[in-house]
């Protein structure tokens, strides 16, 4: 068997859709004719495209806002979590908190945070994500 020829074909056959659409047979199907009802993805697929979710976060993050290159790592992954959870537009919602974390003021960043209607909706993640802020 010729995995490369493969690879050639069976894009050009099934097609290349990069969001989830059902297959003429009904199926909920990604990419080249990716069965997602019946097969699903593999853990080691997931955590591919967690790894690049996050670097997408992170670089979208960083684009808007340039003052976390320079901020302590707690506070650049709290930020990306939030990013993760919420989205860009959503994370830069959070006016207050950002302003706060880009002024050091951790802790009254962290409370700002808590009092969101986010944080009412994530629980416990919110949380851990405040504590790890008032711990700088």
């Amino acid at each position: 068997m010729n995995a490369q020829r493969l690879a050639e074909d069976l894009p050009r056959d099934e097609g290349l859709r990069l969001k989830p659409y059902r297959c003429t047979a009904g199926r909920l199907t990604i990419g080249v004719g990716r069965n997602l009802d019946d097969r699903g993805i593999t853990e080691s697929e997931a955590l591919l495209l967690l790894d690049n979710d996050i670097k997408d976060c992170w670089g979208r993050l960083a684009a808007a806002q340039p003052w976390v290159l320079a901020a302590p790592e707690a506070v650049q992954e709290v930020l990306v979590n939030m990013c993760f959870n919420l989205g860009l537009a959503g994370l830069l919602g959070f006016r207050q908190t950002l302003a706060l974390l880009q002024a050091g003021r951790f802790a009254e960043a962290a409370a700002a945070m808590l009092r969101s209607k986010w944080a009412g909706q994530v629980g416990a993640r919110a949380e851990r994500l405040a504590q790890r802020l008032r711990e700088l």
